[in-house]
C-alpha cells in the first residue's frame, strides 16, 4: 500500500503502476457530468474557471450532505466513462490525476500518457467508507447544481487502486 500526499508531482505519477493501492491524503475536487459540461462551456468561451485545474485532482462524485459532526455524507464514485469526452482536455490542461469507477476509453488512457497523469479507481458502494475518509468539504463552484456541485475536499487514507498509469498500464485490459 502507497501513502501519497495530494497533490502529485510528475515523480511520484512515474512511481505508479496499475494495480498499485493507495491510500491518498490531501486536496481532491469532486466533479460530476452537470459540472463538467459547465467546466467546458467556461473553457471554450474563453472565461476564467473559478478554480484552477492544474496540478488537481478531480472525483468523479457528488457528496451527499453530511450529517451532524461529519465533513461529508456518503460520497460514492459514478461511472467514469461519462466523462471520457471531457476528461482528455482537462488532462492536457494540466490536471495530474482523477478518480471514479470503471474503464475509461483509449482516448483518456492516451491523455494519461501524454501527460504524465493517472486514473485511480474507487470502490463502487463504498460512499460511506470514502465519505469518513473526508475531514473537510466546500463548495467551491457552481453550487446550484447541488450535490454535483464542485467541492473541495481534504482527504485523509482515501483508499484507491491505479487503474491507469501514465506508461499505458490499465487493470481492465
Amino acid at each position: 500500500m502507497k501513502e501519497l500526499t495530494l497533490p502529485l508531482n510528475k515523480d511520484q505519477i512515474k512511481n505508479l503502476k496499475a494495480g498499485d493501492s493507495v491510500l491518498l491524503s490531501g486536496t481532491i475536487l469532486t466533479a460530476r457530468d452537470c459540472a463538467h459540461k459547465r467546466i467546458t462551456e467556461i473553457i471554450k468561451s474563453g472565461n476564467k474557471l473559478p478554480f484552477n485545474i492544474n496540478g488537481s485532482v478531480i472525483y468523479y462524485a457528488g457528496p451527499c450532505p453530511a450529517k451532524p459532526g461529519m465533513a461529508s455524507g456518503s460520497c460514492g464514485p459514478t461511472t467514469s466513462a461519462r466523462m471520457d469526452s471531457f476528461a482528455p482536455m482537462l488532462l492536457d490542461m494540466g490536471l495530474c490525476a482523477i478518480i471514479g469507477k470503471g474503464e475509461m476509453c483509449s482516448e483518456v488512457a492516451e491523455a494519461l500518457k501524454r501527460n504524465c497523469s493517472v486514473y485511480f479507481a474507487a470502490i463502487g458502494g463504498a460512499g460511506a467508507l470514502y465519505g469518513n475518509a473526508i475531514k473537510s468539504s466546500k463548495c467551491i463552484a457552481f453550487p446550484d447544481l447541488l450535490s454535483e456541485a464542485v467541492y473541495k475536499l481534504e482527504v485523509e487514507n482515501f483508499p484507491a487502486v491505479v487503474a491507469m498509469d501514465c506508461y499505458g498500464g490499465n487493470i481492465y485490459n
